[in-house]
């Protein structure tokens, strides 16, 4: 099952086991039962101190197989082969069901063992999913150290019968205690602080009570981070406080125009992001959201929806953009229901199916390209009446026999009963309307700016940018901004990088030069 490389470096990692752990696994004579068998003996033969039990004759999804300290009952359990991003998941939980430790604060690992009741997660994911890792290495670790918690992966492509009847069509999708919990990917915080109903306020009390920052920055993607890096560096007090530290970025899968990195991964370049970061005495609050930016004379106030207020001397906008949608009927109706916006994590569960592309720019393009090699049937609509996408691009997609290219096409509705059924669209040029009979609606449309919680404050542009000068500037003194939430042509990764040094530096002499002294 697992090649010499990989049972190598598995090896090295299952050194850290100290303590004894048992593998129970439930079987059937099924193919599927059979790889997960070949897979459990390629871990067990690592380590000495792992077991593994067979079942045949329980109740149990199948295959499926826990994980955790021998003679104690596992509360961790994969349903289906923990590969591709997962086997990240399953080396994890081996370690951490030994005693190893996690790399979280001592405070949340606190706040896990004091949780009050009883919950039964269930993640369903796709191995192709690149945010589904994170939801389940975060529950997994919240089973291990509680014993009231119990959480078991479930791969939507082998149980596709309860795909089915709970109609999941987004991954990855949680579901506590048998009611759907939430979707998207969520880390570790945000899940305790929606079970933890004290968290928000005690998390309000302690941010409320920091002292005034030299420089705040709002928003974690690269223009954030390369903020505050360049913020640390002057010696200078900084904060950080993001609502996804990564933003946009962590929804990226293929980058290969970062100058001096011939390919990377969005989710490995914001680790790398994070990392630095770290590396500097900055201040990062993760999982907060803006609600309000109250500027003053000599400090701003930056209000959060948690009822928190942070002050600070110069502040940073870098909230970057989010999937721009159709605001047509039926899209926000069936999100999660057939409307998707990642066709790298939703585009396995549509295995099969005809489903649309809408949007001929290159995010539009590839996810045809990609979805081509999975689904049965791709109908990409683009407004305009020529594709945007680059030509290499194109060249693929017009190679595909699987593919449909509409151009000047208007989508007006999505349709459905419980889920997903079609999409009308208006020709035009014939201003007749179609409607295409389909199962999955992607949305490839751009990206719009986070800035709705600045509007009456600081200038916008008629889009919703903020409007910087040469030097990151906004219309209120001690305010700037930079990224892909401004006016600055281009929204890409390494020009938003570039914008936030420049911002961070502006910030910088602004404080030098006012009468506020620097911290």
């Amino acid at each position: 099952m697992l090649d010499a490389n990989i049972k190598t470096q598995l090896k090295a990692y299952l050194e850290r086991v100290t303590q004894p752990i048992e593998i129970v696994a439930s079987l059937d004579d099924s193919p599927k039962s059979q790889e997960m068998l070949e897979l459990l003996h390629d871990v067990v033969e690592q380590s000495k101190l792992i077991t593994l039990i067979e079942r045949r004759d329980d109740d149990e999804r199948k295959p499926s197989f826990t994980v955790g300290p021998r003679g104690e009952e596992g509360r961790v359990r994969f349903a289906g082969l923990p590969m591709g991003h997962e086997f990240t998941s399953l080396i994890l939980a081996l370690l951490q069901s030994a005693g190893y430790p996690p790399k979280v604060e001592p405070e949340v690992i606190e706040q896990i063992k004091n949780l009050e009741g009883e919950f039964n997660f269930e993640t369903y994911i796709s191995l192709s999913c690149h945010n589904c890792p994170d939801v389940v290495q975060a529950l997994n670790l919240m089973a291990i150290l509680n014993p009231k918690v119990r959480h078991t992966m479930v791969d939507g492509a082998l149980f596709q019968q309860e795909v089915e009847e709970r109609q999941i069509m987004a991954v990855p999708t949680v579901y506590l205690n048998g009611q759907e919990f939430g979707q998207g990917r969520m880390e570790l915080g945000e899940i305790l602080a929606k079970v933890d109903t004290g968290a928000a306020a005690r998390d309000a009390k302690k941010l409320s009570e920091k002292s005034a920052f030299d420089v705040l920055v709002v928003g974690g993607g690269p223009a954030g981070a390369a903020a505050a890096i360049y913020a640390a560096r002057k010696g200078i007090r900084t904060g950080v406080v993001a609502e996804r530290f990564g933003g946009q970025v962590m929804d990226t899968m293929a980058i290969e125009n970062f100058i001096s990195v011939k390919y990377t991964e969005g989710p490995k370049l914001v680790a790398s992001l994070e990392e630095h970061v770290k590396e500097y005495e900055v201040d990062v609050m993760n999982l907060q959201r803006v609600s309000a930016l109250v500027p003053g004379e000599n400090l701003h106030e930056v209000r959060l929806e948690n009822g928190a207020a942070l002050k600070a001397k110069t502040v940073i906008v870098a909230t970057g953009a989010r999937w721009r949608e159709m605001n047509v009927p039926g899209e926000k109706e069936f999100r999660g229901k057939g409307v998707a916006y990642c066709p790298h994590c939703d585009g396995p569960l549509f295995k099969g199916k005809r489903v649309a592309v809408v949007g001929g720019g290159n995010s539009g393009v590839e996810a045809a390209i990609d979805l081509a090699g999975v689904v049965a049937h791709v109908t990409l609509l683009e407004f305009a009446d020529t594709l945007r996408a680059d030509a290499v691009l194109q060249k693929k997609l017009y190679s595909l026999p699987n593919v449909t290219v509409i151009k000047s096409a208007q989508t007006t509705e999505v349709t459905g009963t419980d889920k997903v059924n079609g999409l009308v669209y208006k020709d035009r040029v014939s201003g007749e309307m179609q409607r295409i009979e389909l199962e999955g609606i992607f949305v490839q449309i751009g990206l719009l700016p986070n800035t709705d919680f600045l509007k009456g404050t600081v200038e916008l542009s008629r889009f919703g940018e903020i409007v910087v000068d040469a030097k990151g500037q906004t219309s209120v003194p001690g305010v700037f901004a930079a990224g892909d939430c401004t006016t600055v042509p281009y929204k890409q990764i390494i020009i938003a990088m570039g914008e936030g040094a420049k911002a961070s530096l502006s910030a910088f002499d602004h404080l030098i030069r006012s009468s506020a002294p620097v911290a």
